[in-house]
């Protein structure tokens, strides 16, 4: 059965590395590049999101999902509407409802970055200003209690944008486990690879 790790906004799938040297069995593993499976569509959240989707759905059989922020939401949306083809999810610092204030302010400020602190982003500049400003209205909230196949939720300590929705989720998706790992912040994989990937190891056993 496949496993996808998929990266956040700010980093590109390199950033599960780590992580994947501590994870058994990992032949199975595939860490999609989102701003390649995007086939040259405009980088907004429903052309991505088509994206998405079409790559899991190539997938033969079920697939283990485990998202990071972004991929987090990208997972738990797929989960939502194929339920048929998860077999199991991993939500890591991912927000069920887009904050609205956050993100203005954020991109706000990303139009005064200079484009080369993007380059180690998932996108560029301008596309991550429009993916940004495409997702503001992602809610979740309602829906998340449908989910039914076995869900773990993690959260760095320091991850304060997102201890509220680790706390939620879990108390709204019946088949699932709250797991917060300490002294670590939001970019799980890089920052406690190797915590983080025992943790994977038993939900996936």
């Amino acid at each position: 059965m496949k496993k996808i790790l998929i990266h956040g906004s700010g980093h590109k799938a390199t950033s599960w590395n780590k992580t994947i040297e501590y994870i058994k069995n990992n032949n199975d593993i595939l860490c999609p590049e989102l701003s390649l499976i995007l086939n040259g569509k405009e980088a907004n959240y429903d052309n991505l999101y088509a994206s998405f989707v079409k790559y899991c759905n190539d997938i033969e059989g079920k697939i283990d999902l485990c998202g990071l922020s972004l991929g987090g939401i990208l997972a738990l949306n797929y989960s939502l509407e194929y339920p048929d083809k998860v077999n199991s999810l991993i939500l890591i610092g991912t927000p069920y409802k887009v904050p609205k204030v956050m993100f203005s302010i954020q991109n706000v400020i990303f139009k005064f970055l200079p484009k080369s602190l993007f380059e180690d982003m998932a996108f560029n500049k301008k596309d991550t200003f429009i993916l940004g400003s495409s997702m503001k209205n992602l809610d979740f909230s309602d829906r998340v209690s449908k989910i039914e196949c076995p869900t773990l939720i993690i959260c760095g300590e320091k991850d304060k944008a997102n201890i509220k929705s680790a706390y939620y989720l879990p108390e709204n998706i019946k088949n699932s486990k709250l797991e917060i790992i300490k002294n670590t912040g939001h970019i799980v994989n890089e920052e406690n690879p190797k915590e983080l990937a025992l943790l994977i190891n038993d939900f996936w056993k």
